[in-house]
């Protein structure tokens, strides 16, 4: 076959639509350049199971969970043969059932189980670390759980590490949630820190709140202009489930929303598509 430098030699008078079709085919011959990887991130606290039905439904949870395709999953509120939930392990149940691999990071015994937050990866699973954060213990008066957070780190899809988490913040103690916060930034965020890191999780507090101002000093949001509200799933009004990550550099928002689901807990799950971003050393 002639190459197209002979075919000009032929064709002189068409030389320019040789070149023409030189450009066209360099990327072709030399093979085209691979797309950034991405991960796909979901946050979802799937309230121990429970739909706005009342209903405990796993499977229902787990068709949500599957229909985002994800490749990282930050669950709160998950229980472990909880009698409230039938004693049913919800963390190897739904690992079943999307086909991803689970893990669980249990915060406190509960009704004969455990209960807390969990991570599901499609990922090659390198560490895991389950860390209890700042709370106020309960009293007569008021009612708080201990607070924790799953670090689960991963083989990211261009084979380098990246630690994903799960956590969730304090209900109803605004200096909790502040302290868990600080917390948060000094076990993922130090400047000495910097392994790429995406943090998911109930954080309890709206976008404008001063747990949110203390994270943004470490993390960047992938939150919506204007935020999406998460909560209640049925009517939802406010903004209290995010994913953040870290450093910066690191990651490109694709896409992030919240999802319309309304059934199958009472929180709505939050979705992002990251795309990451080669380093510079």
């Amino acid at each position: 076959m002639p190459s197209l430098l002979s075919c000009r030699q032929w064709f002189p008078a068409q030389s320019a639509v040789a070149a023409g079709l030189l450009v066209l085919l360099t990327p072709l011959l030399m093979g085209a350049p691979e797309a950034s990887p991405q991960v796909r991130v979901l946050c979802y606290n799937i309230h121990y199971g429970q739909g706005t039905d009342g209903t405990y439904d796993i499977e229902r949870l787990a068709k949500v969970i599957a229909a985002t395709q994800p490749d990282l999953v930050a669950l709160q509120e998950v229980d472990v043969g909880v009698r409230r939930s039938g004693q049913v392990h919800q963390v190897r149940r739904l690992a079943t059932l999307t086909g991803l691999a689970a893990r669980f990071g249990p915060t406190q015994h509960y009704e004969g189980g455990l209960f807390g937050n969990a991570v599901l990866t499609r990922l090659p699973i390198l560490d895991v670390e389950i860390h209890p954060l700042p709370y106020t213990e309960a009293t007569p008066e008021r009612t708080t759980y201990p607070r924790g957070a799953l670090a689960v780190t991963v083989t990211a899809p261009d084979g380098k590490p990246l630690r994903f988490v799960s956590t969730h913040f304090q209900h109803n103690v605004p200096e909790d949630r502040e302290a868990e916060a600080e917390a948060i930034n000094r076990l993922f965020g130090a400047p000495a820190n910097e392994m790429r890191t995406i943090l998911a999780g109930d954080i309890n507090a709206t976008p404008e709140s001063e747990p949110i101002r203390i994270l943004l000093e470490q993390w960047t949001t992938t939150l919506e202009n204007p935020p999406s509200p998460s909560i209640p799933s049925t009517q939802p009004t406010s903004r209290i489930d995010y994913i953040l990550h870290r450093p910066g550099p690191a990651f490109k928002v694709l896409e992030t929303k919240v999802s319309p689901e309304s059934l199958a807990s009472d929180h709505r799950p939050v979705f992002a598509i990251l795309r990451l971003e080669p380093l510079q050393h």
